[in-house]
């Protein structure tokens, strides 16, 4: 018997194979009017299908190179609610759908993003993945930098990079998050080491994609290992805090980080309703204010006493803060006249390629 500890976790380190190739796609419609809809568009567009109105399904027959565009249009036939009820399989050659088949049974709107999702596939297989560093600094001397975030970047095969927003969003509606997350964290990690990077490493992980933290996260906790990087300078970054409803989960994940030496931060407080119930739950270390929040603190009163609040209670609790987006002086002189311990922002330094050796001083 293979020992747990040793056991990876197989959802978020396998690919799906690409959906290419000559086959039938099968369309399961949730009620008999899609199932109409469906007909008359496969009728209209000439396309070859075979229905079987039993199981208000309707095979249809898809040459190579042809899947994308049919899962598209057949998209685009229905409404937004049909397509989320419709499920669909696609079966290379003239296989018939059998129990192996049902874990690859979803929505035509996922089935639709993963038919266009190949690119990403291929470039999470061939690890065409970078991580760009901003800076951390304190506060009070912005030219000490305390931490570096690594943010993901990926890369076309002529080296254009392909911005995060894309990549995330292709990733959760084809379902592909779970991979894409951990390709994130260990190319923060390789990142990292490659650059020989001395300070803190912030490490951004959703929630969302974690089924189990014993094995999803062992691989990530595996390479902080391997590459030598002491676990009190690593700070785990919750994003996305706002769309994790299970405390317990996030809990759960939490524990499995501090247990391995690890520090917690709570992105984005303050963008999400359920952020300040999120810090008495979770008990972060650190927790890095909303840029939105901080956009022209100085001068919006309303901001300004949140955002004085929100520091009072983590100052109480002995919490760590970072305001984030700081792009003007007078943002930065606000919040550390009100006592925010660590800033970062396009006023400090840009993402880029390597960590940066040095920041400038801004005396506000």
């Amino acid at each position: 018997m293979t020992d747990t500890t040793t056991r990876l976790c197989g959802r978020c380190q396998e690919l799906p194979a690409k959906l290419e190739g000559a086959g039938r796609l099968f369309l399961w419609c949730p009620l008999g009017h899609s199932f109409g809809k469906l007909v008359a568009f496969l009728r209209e567009t000439g396309r070859e299908y075979q229905v079987r109105p039993e199981a208000q399904c309707v095979v249809v027959w898809v040459a190579d190179g042809d899947l994308g565009k049919l899962a598209v249009s057949a998209v685009g036939a229905l409404t937004q609610e049909e397509v989320r009820g419709t499920r669909a399989l696609f079966l290379a050659g003239e296989a018939e759908p059998g129990l192996a088949d049902y874990p690859r049974v979803g929505s035509l709107q996922q089935f639709s993003t993963m038919a266009q999702a190949g690119w990403l596939v291929d470039m999470l297989g061939e690890q065409r993945l970078t991580s760009h560093f901003q800076p951390i600094v304190h506060a009070q001397d912005t030219r000490r930098i305390f931490a570096h975030e690594a943010l993901l970047r990926g890369r076309e095969r002529d080296g254009t990079l392909v911005s995060p927003g894309r990549m995330m969003q292709t990733a959760r509606d084809a379902d592909l998050l779970f991979q894409l997350d951990l390709a994130a964290r260990t190319t923060a990690i390789r990142e990292a080491v490659r650059h020989e990077l001395r300070t803190h490493l912030f490490i951004n992980f959703t929630p969302t994609a974690i089924y189990d933290p014993a094995y999803c996260l062992r691989s990530t906790v595996s390479a902080i290992s391997d590459a030598g990087i002491p676990p009190q300078s690593v700070v785990f970054e919750i994003i996305e805090s706002d769309r994790a409803a299970d405390a317990y989960h996030l809990k759960g994940i939490i524990n499995f980080y501090r247990q391995a030496g690890f520090k917690v931060a709570l992105d984005d407080l303050g963008a999400g309703y359920s952020s300040l119930n999120l810090i008495h739950q979770l008990r972060p270390d650190i927790i890095k204010l909303d840029m939105e929040l901080v956009r022209d603190v100085h001068v919006d009163p309303y901001k300004g006493s949140i955002v004085q609040k929100l520091l009072e209670i983590a100052r109480q609790l002995g919490i760590q803060t970072v305001a984030e987006g700081i792009e003007t002086p007078e943002e930065l002189r606000w919040v550390r006249a009100h006592g925010v311990d660590y800033v970062q922002g396009y006023l400090i330094s840009r993402p880029q390629g390597a960590p940066a050796e040095a920041t400038p001083y801004f005396t506000g």
